[in-house]
């Protein structure tokens, strides 16, 4: 079942994501299917060649050395306690292993009063404002009141840029001057969400990391400012990655898990890498579920993750 912030999908919906879904990982499926595909093929029986030709295919879509270890072994001990018949029977439990590492860590929303704060992280270049921008239009289509507050006061042209797409979906916008304090901007908007009973806060925050120290300090300044208004904010800490950077980001990744307070990621640009295993790494070596994925550059290409239309549409039927 999908779950998003605010409840469960309808069955059309679902449908919907699932197609779209398959369609974003469809380089992945080219290159995943294909080879494992070629190992199910050769496989009448199950034994230690299958399973290590297996685990050199997961390490190649970027689901990393020890994540593809770990389901490699659980099928090994499967193998050995109950036996796996052939190739379509191993396909399976693959599929189901992968599935139960994406969900481990999904947990349903508590309900809470409005507003419910969203505050995205990331490095910049990682589609962090545009994110915040689609974020906002998905929102918007659940028919849910949204507000921006553009925190991204360092980089030129963010606030201008989220303004733009705040506009696209009839989002209204919270902001300073380029320089100004983040976190002064995001009091204002703390209040005007909470005067006005906003559903959803969604705050673009600065990406720069020349210095960790000075980044990671300015974050924690702000969650604190968001308390001072709404003491269980901010309700979600959303780490942006770019799916296409690979294992490379998870290292960027890991930097802002242990300072930001993440509880989430937003997987951009799902649909221009071939390794889009990349999303279960995350989930393993992270300890995060993935919440959204990126499959496009249009307003409504934010998808609410889903593990098993991510897992069928990756490895195939």
């Amino acid at each position: 079942m999908i779950q998003t912030l605010f409840g469960s999908l309808n069955e059309p919906e679902k449908k919907s994501i699932f197609d779209r879904m398959k369609q974003a990982v469809t380089k992945t499926r080219d290159s995943l299917g294909e080879k494992i595909e070629g190992v199910i093929a050769l496989t009448r029986e199950v034994d230690e060649s299958s399973l290590e030709e297996l685990e050199m295919v997961l390490i190649s879509s970027d689901i990393g050395v020890a994540t593809s270890s770990e389901v490699i072994t659980a099928l090994r001990e499967r193998a050995k306690r109950q036996g796996i018949r052939d190739g379509a029977e191993l396909k399976q439990l693959l599929k189901d292993h992968l599935k139960a590492i994406l969900d481990e860590h999904q947990k349903p929303t508590a309900k809470i009063a409005p507003p419910l704060v969203i505050m995205l992280v990331g490095v910049n270049g990682t589609g962090k404002t545009t994110t915040t921008g689609k974020l906002a239009a998905y929102f918007r289509r659940d028919a849910k009141t949204v507000l921006l507050c553009a925190a991204d006061t360092f980089r030129a042209a963010a606030i201008e840029q989220l303004q733009v797409w705040g506009e696209r979906s009839g989002v209204e916008m919270i902001k300073t001057k380029q320089g100004g304090d983040p976190s002064a901007v995001l009091y204002d908007a703390m209040q005007a969400a909470k005067a006005r009973s906003t559903d959803v806060l969604i705050v673009d925050t600065a990406g720069r990391l020349h210095t960790k120290n000075s980044l990671m300090a300015e974050l924690d300044k702000m969650r604190r400012t968001a308390q001072r208004i709404v003491p269980s904010a901010p309700h979600e800490v959303l780490l942006v990655m770019d799916a296409t950077t690979g294992q490379n980001g998870l290292q960027q990744a890991r930097l802002f898990t242990e300072s930001a307070g993440v509880t989430g990621i937003v997987l951009t640009k799902l649909d221009g890498t071939a390794k889009g295993g990349i999303a279960i790494a995350i989930a393993r070596e992270l300890n995060l579920p993935v919440r959204y994925v990126g499959v496009g550059e249009k307003i409504d290409d934010l998808l609410p993750f889903d593990s098993e239309a991510f897992v069928e549409s990756m490895i195939g039927g």
